[in-house]
């Protein structure tokens, strides 16, 4: 390392006056100061000021005699930084060394990884920036498909600005994507701005009425569920068994194919009187039974309560009912309830 800083020269740090020294100097060597100073029509603290900083910059250089001596400004150039090049030489050199021995570990790091897969059927993973980085290691390590589950309709635009990339980078890779998001997202201009642009790239996006908790399945291999479905930013679990893995796929495959395509294509038509509800007229009903309010049946849905309400006042019409418990015993009664 060096023992000082170089001197690096800032825009506008050499003025007329000290390029006139300068000049002076190199024309006058002798000359003493008082001599410079009237040649140059300046007062003496002047032409000292800039000659201190023309030595500072390496071109004046004192001669034995006392006087000044102009360096030519390409050798002054070579001395001053110099060092400053043999520094980021050596930094080069250091980080090449650095990135030389962190490669080596590749080997060791996918040889854990790999045993890791192998006998650790359950992982819990907590933190936020944890599971971020987790997901990222995932994403850059699927190979053949990725499903998701993602409830809560309209999403978060941090959630949407760190899943693109990731969608993005699979998709460009020939990997299949899934995602199943809730009715209410077809609503949500961020969250439909990004459907579209990455089913323009080859994903495949549906939406169904209720989806109960956030499930991503990588390769067929591994399941990413919330600790927490309420919080799913708390902690994930990363399941490998391969009967977990398994049930989880097909209770995927089984959400999926009730779905419907993001923009609505198979969305049924107005409901025929006395046919039973079917799509989220029957999530609506089921959860009226349930004794679910029109505001804990949206943000189920993931859709506005206005929206709820339109379907509970159909659905009232529709059993011939005043209340929500005599819709509850007509739906029974109808068979809506368990078909």
């Amino acid at each position: 390392m060096i023992d000082h800083e170089p001197d690096v020269l800032a825009d506008g740090e050499i003025d007329a006056t000290t390029v006139r020294i300068y000049q002076l100097r190199v024309a006058h060597p002798t000359d003493h100061v008082t001599e410079l100073a009237e040649r140059a029509g300046l007062t003496a603290d002047q032409v000292r000021a800039a000659e201190r900083l023309l030595s500072r910059l390496g071109l004046l250089q004192r001669t034995p005699g006392g006087g000044w001596v102009a360096i030519n400004p390409e050798n002054a150039a070579e001395s001053l930084l110099a060092p400053m090049e043999g520094d980021i030489l050596r930094q080069r050199v250091a980080m090449a060394a650095t990135r030389e021995r962190l490669h080596a570990l590749s080997g060791d790091y996918l040889e854990a990884r790999s045993l890791r897969s192998a006998k650790t059927s359950i992982e819990a993973v907590e933190g936020i920036e944890n599971i971020r980085a987790v997901i990222d290691d995932l994403a850059r390590t699927c190979v053949s498909s990725l499903d998701a589950l993602v409830p809560g309709g309209g999403q978060s635009e941090a959630a949407l600005s760190a899943a693109a990339p990731l969608d993005l980078e699979l998709l460009k890779r020939g990997v299949r994507i899934r995602s199943l998001f809730q009715h209410g997202a077809r609503r949500h201009r961020a969250t439909a701005r990004h459907v579209s642009r990455i089913t323009a790239a080859g994903a495949r996006v549906r939406t169904a009425g209720v989806l109960a908790s956030r499930m991503q399945i990588y390769d067929g291999e591994l399941v990413v569920v919330p600790l927490d479905p309420g919080h799913s930013a708390a902690g994930v679990a990363l399941v490998r068994d391969p009967s977990v893995v398994d049930y989880a796929s097909q209770f995927f495959q089984l959400s999926w194919d009730e779905g419907l395509d993001f923009d609505g294509t198979g969305e049924e038509d107005a409901p025929v009187p006395g046919t039973a509800p079917i799509g989220q007229e029957r999530d609506v009903l089921l959860m009226m039974a349930a004794g679910l309010s029109n505001d804990e049946i949206a943000d189920r849905l993931g859709v506005s309560p206005r929206s709820v309400s339109r379907v509970v006042a159909n659905l009232m019409t529709r059993l011939n009912a005043t209340n929500r418990f005599q819709a509850g015993v007509e739906a029974a009664t109808q068979g809506w309830l368990t078909s």
